[in-house]
């Protein structure tokens, strides 16, 4: 006891009592309804709206009836919804609604969005992707859009953002889910990622109390260790969880660690220390919220306690919510003991309630606890989450390494590049993408490809001069390589050291620290994640396309935190989905049946058509066939004539903008405007016959027969088949012609 007296001392001086400068939102509410259904309910049925318990929308009959069960006959307070689909668990959270005596508190583990639970569901990125970026406010506006599309499915708290401060590598729970290793950043960005989702009447959840970021253990397996001085938890661990608390934090979840300097109470998980709850997250640190559990099944705190037993140790210590209790009748009949014990009274256990209550009027479960499911798919699929999961991602992009300012890849036609996948074996995005800008040719293996693969694709690759490798399909495992084998590793490592080389990274930035030779890659991408986003928007910066911006947020062997080149201006345009700039594409179909009449009609046997709007390309489409006759369709890699191309791109144009300004008339002859025509036989053309090919000009002229004999063979001087000073101007593959050519 007088270690605990002590402990208690020391941490009142180290920690002190803060005083919250914003309360949690829900605590300043009307009452009169909380009265209402607190007046309504027993002292049992009050005691069972602290537990929250799992519920699935993947499950058979049998689950929901257990579900409904526990509803009916206890009243319990809520439920955590686990894996599924959006529309099955919408029916069913509206049916548990309707078999509820008090409106159910309903929540999810969404830090990513609600794909982070559910299928069909829009997915965006993880917190330790946002915190590359540089443009926090997107944090905000994800944490809104992502709580419409809670509230869309029945959801009131979502337990995010993730407050961990992650500077462990090896970290096997944690890792991408954080905001990064430097505390100011994940404290900043948290902040907006909950202030976003409280602005939508959806309760943030910040986590993991007291810090889960510098573990190498896996709390949902085993009981992590936090050795760490009370000096520097309060420093480093608890200053994000802090910064929340004095800016209206709406709740919080209490890991399940073992930290001796907190509470020396041998095996004790932080979720069930009275020290760590009470005493520090109530009292000390004055945090007013509600204050859940972590999952009381995770083996952390389950492998010492029994179910029951444990959902009582976990109340006793401060805890307001008890989540994912396995045996609810168990615990209750426990809890009861506690309270004639006097180990509880019954008022703390009504005003946890009285909490709780105030909590789902603030969620507005007091009017509406039913989600429409009619066009529910709609909801949290839409077209602002396209936009704003495209900024996101674009703005995370982080280009660790240029070396003489190899990218954006310029000249390409000097250049014969190999693009290698390592993982997927299949085309992607970035493939696809990469094509739009340069010829390349295309190699996949995937990460336990055996040695002699590697080699052969070594040898292969001899004949190039760039390489541009991605690597993907990795994992979150540190003990596992992130996914990539010692023979990916070493292939790769040793690609670099042999070819100028852009290495491109989908996965988490920790995998750097696998690799030897990454500092001798000419160029070094890092993309966090592998979606379309990100591979499109690598391969965009390759191209130049796309400026770059994102910061490393974590420290890495190759390269430190806050590594990051910046490139603002574009020299390519990029390419977008239509939506991106607010156009619908249904609209953009009537362009298809244009130029498909346009062939029909025989106006033209094939054709291209690109449209460009605010400096990005959202439409770019090619029909039909090089001639009438042939077989060679067009598509949108085919190459035309420059002259050609000129008069759509410029001539056109320029004429349409003085034809628009009545500085010129299409149907005078070209002698009115140019009267050094007059008395040829170009003067009387008419300006408008010329622009639809009826003036009788020759369509082109073949300057290049002067270069043949009559059997078509070449004529002496005229060509090379190698580069030289003199032979520098390529006209085919292998042919080149003499440079003074140009001028005759």
């Amino acid at each position: 006891m007088k270690k605990i007296a002590s402990l208690i001392i020391l941490l009142s001086v180290l920690f002190g009592k803060i005083t919250a400068q914003i309360q949690p939102p829900f605590l300043n509410q009307e009452t009169k309804w909380v009265d209402s259904v607190y007046a309504s309910l027993n002292s049992d049925e009050r005691l069972a709206q602290l537990f929250m318990i799992a519920a699935w929308s993947n499950k058979d009959t049998k689950h929901v009836r257990q579900i409904d069960s526990l509803i009916t006959k206890y009243n319990i307070g809520g439920l955590i919804f686990m894996q599924g689909g959006p529309v099955r668990q919408t029916k069913l959270a509206n049916y548990y609604q309707t078999r509820a005596k008090t409106p159910l508190l309903m929540s999810i583990d969404g830090e990513f969005g609600l794909a982070m639970r559910l299928d069909s569901a829009t997915q965006y990125p993880r917190q330790m992707t946002l915190a590359a970026m540089q443009n926090d406010s997107l944090i905000y506006y994800m944490g809104r859009q992502i709580a419409r599309e809670c509230k869309a499915v029945g959801i009131n708290v979502n337990f995010a953002p993730v407050a961990d401060v992650n500077n462990n590598p090896n970290n096997p729970v944690i890792s991408m889910r954080s905001f990064g290793e430097d505390k100011t950043m994940v404290a900043k960005k948290s902040y907006l990622y909950m202030k976003g989702l409280q602005d939508e009447h959806v309760l943030a959840c910040a986590k993991h109390f007291p810090g889960h970021g510098d573990t190498d253990k896996d709390s949902h397996k085993t009981l992590p260790i936090v050795p760490y001085s009370l000096e520097r938890l309060d420093t480093l661990e608890l200053f994000p969880f802090k910064y929340l608390f004095d800016r209206g934090l709406g709740s919080i979840m209490v890991a399940h660690l073992f930290i001796p300097k907190l509470d020396t109470t041998k095996n004790l998980p932080s979720t069930l220390s009275k020290n760590i709850v009470q005493k520090l997250l109530k009292e000390r640190m004055n945090f007013k919220g509600l204050v859940f559990t972590d999952a009381l099944n995770m083996k952390g705190a389950a492998d010492y306690n029994k179910p029951g037993m444990l959902d009582t140790k976990a109340l006793l210590a401060g805890n307001d919510m008890l989540l994912f209790s396995e045996d609810v009748p168990k615990a209750i009949e426990e809890i009861k003991k506690a309270i004639a014990n006097n180990e509880i009274t019954q008022d703390e256990i009504d005003s946890r309630c009285k909490k709780i209550l105030k909590v789902k009027y603030w969620c507005g479960l007091d009017k509406n606890k039913f989600a429409p499911t009619r066009l529910l798919s709609e909801e949290i699929n839409t077209n602002a989450a396209t936009v704003l999961n495209t900024k996101l991602y674009e703005s995370a992009i982080t280009l660790l390494q240029n070396k003489n300012n190899l990218l954006p890849l310029l000249k390409p036609d000097t250049l014969k590049i190999a693009e290698i996948s390592v993982g997927s074996t299949d085309k992607n995005m970035f493939s696809q993408n990469l094509a739009q800008y340069f010829k390349t040719d295309f190699y996949g293996v995937s990460h336990d490809e055996k040695k002699a693969v590697y080699d052969t694709l070594i040898k292969k690759l001899s004949a190039y001069n760039t390489v541009i490798i991605q690597v993907n399909k990795t994992n979150q495992k540190p003990s596992d390589n992130f996914g990539a084998n010692a023979l990916s590793i070493a292939f790769i490592d040793s690609l670099i050291k042999l070819k100028p080389s852009i290495v491109v990274f989908f996965s988490n930035p920790y995998i750097l620290n696998k690799f030897k030779n990454l500092t001798a890659a000419t160029a070094v991408i890092e993309g966090y994640e592998y979606n379309n986003y990100t591979q499109k928007a690598a391969s965009d910066v390759i191209a130049g396309a796309l400026s770059v911006s994102g910061k490393l947020p974590v420290t890495t062997i190759p390269f430190k935190r806050g590594s990051g080149v910046s490139i603002q201006n574009t020299i390519r345009i990029q390419q977008v989905a239509p939506i991106i700039l607010g156009i619908k594409k249904k609209r953009l179909a009537q362009i298809d049946s244009i130029a498909q009449k346009g062939i029909n009609d025989k106006c033209y046997p094939g054709c291209q058509i690109v449209a460009v709007k605010e400096g990005k390309m959202f439409y770019c489409k090619s029909f039909g066939k090089f001639t009438y006759e042939g077989t060679d369709t067009v598509n949108n890699q085919s190459i035309y004539d420059i002259a050609s191309v000129t008069k759509i791109a410029s001539s056109a144009l320029a004429l349409m903008d003085l034809v628009g300004k009545k500085k010129i008339d299409i149907n005078q002859d070209l002698e009115h405007y140019l009267p050094e025509l007059k008395g040829t036989n170009k003067g009387p053309i008419i300006i408008k016959e010329m622009l639809t090919h009826q003036a009788g000009l020759p369509a082109w002229i073949p300057f290049y027969q002067s270069t043949l004999n009559k059997d078509n063979s070449f004529k002496d001087g005229y060509y090379s088949k190698v580069s030289t000073t003199f032979y520098n101007k390529q006209v085919a593959d292998s042919l080149f012609i003499r440079s003074d050519f140009t001028d005759s």
